[in-house]
């Protein structure tokens, strides 16, 4: 047994005195993708140890975690603490003992100090471990500060690419955003160096990105794109090696790749969830002498792709770590009847359980009966609590003791944001007492245009459905009952017209365009940053396209108290969109 307690590896590959293994000469690489939780060092040491251990059994060389996964991405103004990049420094260590002993070799994301930098003291850097040591390092080149990224706050850029040596074997290795050298991706910049080509420059025979890049909509292509192009312009394969799991409001995907020198996907790991993938890279691609013989074929992991399936497997995934990763084990939610709560519970149920569900029913004077049926429909379709706790009382008392102060005018949406303070009120008390995360139910939609109470519906720990568009929530919803085979989501819910049911006969289309109008008008606005003449252009009506504009900006007040929530498109609000509460800009020509 070596020192470092894994068993040695098996002889038979490209790198052992005997390099003629059942299928020829190659190299075996493993692409780690774990879920690591941001400053949880000996958990997450524990799942880079047992991943060495599984890629020792399968007579893995080189082992590939991905980008700062000693301290956990994305760590922000932790690195600023010198306790944390230490602690960070010590897994590094631990990792490269893995690798004592034994013939595996371990690349490893890290925060390394930089001495020589002022203000900004700190490499984002990829370590070579060979013979239970860092045998080398290279540093991350390109830094992102656009969208949900702020890099260049903490780490200084490298001002060179190197290619590091791996027992005779040139490796390129380079950090995430090193890859994304496009400027026709929005929003990124148009970069004046390429890493990836100067370490073809420096002799890399491999090219491996280690990224923790988050997921969105549309991004899994264009990520497949870049990879196929670099590696069929300097003709070696690459290998993407992606974090998985969600970490705040990111989600990170996974989906490992490795390409070969004609662009061809070869291998490919899980979806939104932890994986080893491990893959033979022949000798002749590597500059090592000798013909291989054809070895297994590539495995290429299923994965959703609708945008539904793919959406309803980021939500799991996002809402599930951000309840465990934050300590928590339960939620609470209200359920109206209406179709965002009854999403957002079914996601809840499909990332902890049902049981681990509470619904809470709060009827008023102007919920319909429709309504509290379908709520607890909804509770019995996913085995959650359920519960019916009546506002009217408690509405009551608040109108009574503000009678006098309201005294001589109409009843207008105060009474209406009442009931909903009431509702959150009810739902932090129960989440207070059982120690339940509250869940937001909010969509896109709603959260774009004020569409909701601050204090009330936006109550809570966790918005899980507030990058997702009211198009896309029922879209999803069918889903997830063509899925099951069976109706966990009720039809009448589906079905309905939307309404917050706050006053008699209300509906949300009475203050809002119909939400394919309203979502394609934020679309443009939000991500495309499109001008009120620019969307008049695609067709729609310009008082309309001015009304919504005008809600939008007028509501970043709302949206700069509301609870963190998941990203799931390329443009979301939260941490990636910064925009003034005090200002008069409205997008309008005058």
């Amino acid at each position: 047994m070596a020192e470092s307690g894994l068993a040695p590896r098996i002889p038979g590959t490209i790198l052992d005195d005997n390099p003629h293994g059942e299928y020829g000469p190659r190299m075996r690489i493993g692409i780690a993708q774990l879920n690591f939780i941001v400053g949880d060092f000996d958990g997450n040491f524990d799942k880079m140890r047992e991943a060495s251990r599984q890629a020792l059994a399968g007579d893995v060389d080189l082992l590939i975690f991905s980008e700062l996964a000693a301290a956990g991405y994305t760590p922000r103004d932790l690195v600023e603490r010198e306790d944390f990049v230490a602690l960070n420094l010590q897994v590094l260590e631990r990792v490269a003992a893995l690798t004592a002993g034994n013939r595996l070799g371990i690349i490893c994301g890290f925060a390394q100090p930089n001495e020589e930098a002022r203000g900004k003291p700190l490499w984002n850097g990829a370590a070579l471990c060979i013979d239970g040591t860092v045998a080398d390092a290279t540093h991350k080149s390109l830094l992102p500060t656009y969208d949900v990224f702020d890099e260049s706050r903490y780490f200084e850029p490298a001002r060179e690419a190197h290619a590091l040596d791996f027992r005779g074997i040139r490796l390129g290795v380079s950090v995430c955003e090193d890859m994304w050298n496009d400027g026709d991706v929005w929003p990124r910049p148009v970069y004046h160096r390429d890493p990836v080509d100067e370490l073809a420059d420096d002799g890399a025979r491999l090219h491996i990105n280690i990224s923790a890049s988050p997921w969105h909509l549309h991004k899994t292509p264009v990520r497949l794109r870049m990879c196929a192009e670099y590696a069929r312009s300097h003709g070696r394969y690459f290998v993407y090696a992606n974090q998985v799991g969600g970490n705040d409001e990111l989600i990170f995907d996974g989906r490992s790749i490795v390409v070969d020198p004609s662009g061809q996907l070869v291998a490919r790991a899980h979806s939104f969830k932890e994986d080893l993938l491990i893959h033979d890279i022949p000798a002749e691609s590597l500059g090592v002498e000798g013909v291989s013989s054809p070895g297994p074929t590539g495995t290429i992991r299923e994965a959703p792709e609708t945008d539904e399936d793919q959406t309803i497997a980021a939500l799991v995934l996002g809402t599930r770590d951000y309840i465990r990763k934050c300590g928590f084990s339960q939620v609470v939610l209200g359920l109206s009847g209406g179709i965002d709560s009854a999403l957002t519970a079914a996601i809840a149920a499909m990332a902890i359980g049902g049981e681990n569900v509470l619904g809470v029913a709060m009827p008023s004077r102007y919920s319909s009966q429709h309504s509290v049926d379908d709520a607890a429909a909804m509770a019995a379709a996913i085995g959650a609590e359920y519960r019916v706790i009546e506002i009217e009382s408690v509405f009551n008392a608040f109108s009574a003791s503000l009678a006098p102060a309201f005294a001589g005018r109409d009843e207008d949406v105060t009474e209406e944001n009442l009931q909903a303070r009431t509702r959150g009120t009810l739902l932090m008390a129960l989440s207070n007492k059982f120690g339940r995360l509250v869940l937001t139910t909010g969509n896109k939609s709603e959260l774009a245009v004020g569409y909701c109470t601050l204090y009330g519906d936006m109550c809570g720990g966790l918005a899980v459905i507030s990058d997702v568009p009211k198009t896309l929530v029922y879209r999803i919803s069918r889903r997830i009952n063509e899925t099951a085979g069976r109706e966990i989501i009720p039809e009448s819910t589906l079905t309905k017209p939307p309404s917050a049911e706050l006053r008699p006969g209300q509906l949300d289309q009475d203050s809002l365009p119909p939400y394919e109008v309203l979502d394609e008008i934020i679309r443009l606005y939000v991500k495309e940053n499109a001008s009120v003449a620019d969307i008049v252009a695609h067709g729609y009506d310009r008082p309309e396209v001015e009304h919504v504009v005008k809600l939008i900006n007028r509501n970043e007040y709302k949206r700069r108290q509301a609870a963190p929530g998941l990203k799931v498109t390329s443009r979301a609000f939260g941490i990636g969109r910064s925009y003034p509460m005090a200002a008069r800009y409205w997008a309008i020509e005058k």
